[in-house]
């Protein structure tokens, strides 16, 4: 299902992308049409259609006229790329600045991660 707490269309793209890293939609094939996936998440084909052309004008998906949308060549790199970027900027840089101000260093930080990996 589609995440709530972000606009529609973004949540639209971001599934996209969750099934082209995932294997649902490979290299080179087709994914949903604007209708399809509008039909099957019960929103506007102009939201569906708004969350494609953003992940088209990123590269993730290349248009090929009368026949539909398909993941690019290289799309699952790109989305990896940028999606790791996005956890470095929202969560690992602020986890370690909280980490600076309450005095833990590394080395703790590291520990209280593996401890809690093996949770």
């Amino acid at each position: 299902m589609l995440d709530e707490s972000k606009p529609l269309f973004l949540a639209v793209a971001d599934q996209i992308e969750d099934g082209v890293l995932d294997g649902t939609y490979p290299e080179e094939t087709p994914v949903p049409s604007t209708n399809e996936l509008a039909a099957f998440l019960r929103i506007n084909p102009a939201t569906a259609g708004k969350g494609l052309n953003r992940l088209a004008d990123a590269g993730v998906l290349v248009k090929r006229r009368g026949v539909g949308m398909f993941v690019a060549p290289g799309a699952t790199d790109l989305v990896r790329r940028r999606r790791r970027e996005d956890f470095l900027q929202g969560y690992i840089a602020p986890l370690l600045r909280e980490a600076d101000h309450l005095g833990l260093t590394t080395q703790e930080l590291i520990t209280m991660l593996t401890e809690e990996d093996a949770r």
